[in-house]
């Protein structure tokens, strides 16, 4: 069930959540469900667990770059995570081919299965969406085109625009700036609550999707949101 959690940062009326012009898009995750780079793993001969390891990786070294004050395209930087994470496999291939084939993994993932009638039915409200990705566009684009929802996004960001990863305050505002939107009329949907707080703290409205459930930390600023999918976002936007 949809709830509001309170949050000192942007209150919710009484009345409901205030509809938002703009709706801000994760996608890695969020939108995408990347099990299946588990098996991309399995097949170059590594444990398909490591997937979910490597991906952490990437965002911890891509969030200590940002605070260095430097940045790396994400593509760049999974890709040299793998030769790491991956050069003492004992690979049934060439390692340069098996960060291909891992790579390559993000050309082929789907949607989460309440992605499609949830983006419908929150564009239907007549919100804008958006996509704003620590990855690139490409990633993005082929993702909604192949879940036939790709009309429904006025564009396409990545935070290679802004030039620091989320969730540091430059990639919400450089979002908010190509859209020409105030930060109280956007509302960050995401499933990390990393990014979730780096969005509160630079002044958007948020909303936390729970797919699994799962206790949202305590150290990080309350949701405005709180959905089990987007669908139920969309009937709390409503």
């Amino acid at each position: 069930m949809t709830e509001p959690l309170p949050s000192t940062d942007h209150p919710v009326s009484p009345d409901g959540p205030r509809r938002p012009a703009l709706l801000v898009f994760d996608v890695n995750e969020t939108l995408s469900d990347m099990s299946g780079l588990a098996g991309r793993f399995e097949d170059v001969g590594a444990p398909p667990h490591m997937a979910q390891l490597w991906f952490a990786e990437v965002l911890r070294d891509g969030f200590a770059l940002t605070a260095a004050g430097t940045s790396e395209a994400f593509a760049a930087l999974a890709g040299e995570a793998l030769r790491v994470r991956l050069g003492g496999q004992p690979l049934g291939r060439p390692l340069e081919d098996a960060v291909d084939h891992v790579m390559q993994g993000f050309g082929a993932l789907a949607v989460h299965g309440d992605v499609p009638d949830g983006v419908g039915e929150l564009a239907d409200l007549g919100i804008r969406l958006v996509t704003l990705s620590n990855g690139g566009t490409s990633v993005a684009e082929g993702l909604l085109e192949r879940a036939g929802i790709r009309d429904r996004f006025e564009r396409l960001l990545s935070v290679e625009g802004a030039g620091v990863w989320k969730p540091a305050a430059g990639a919400y505002a450089y979002a908010l700036q190509e859209c020409g939107v105030e930060p109280m009329d956007a509302i960050l949907v995401a499933v990390h609550p990393w990014d979730v707080d780096g969005a509160a703290r630079a002044g958007l409205g948020t909303a936390w999707i729970s797919r699994s459930g799962g206790r949202y930390p305590s150290y990080f600023t309350a949701p405005d949101l709180q959905a089990a999918s987007l669908v139920e976002l969309a009937d709390a936007l409503r």
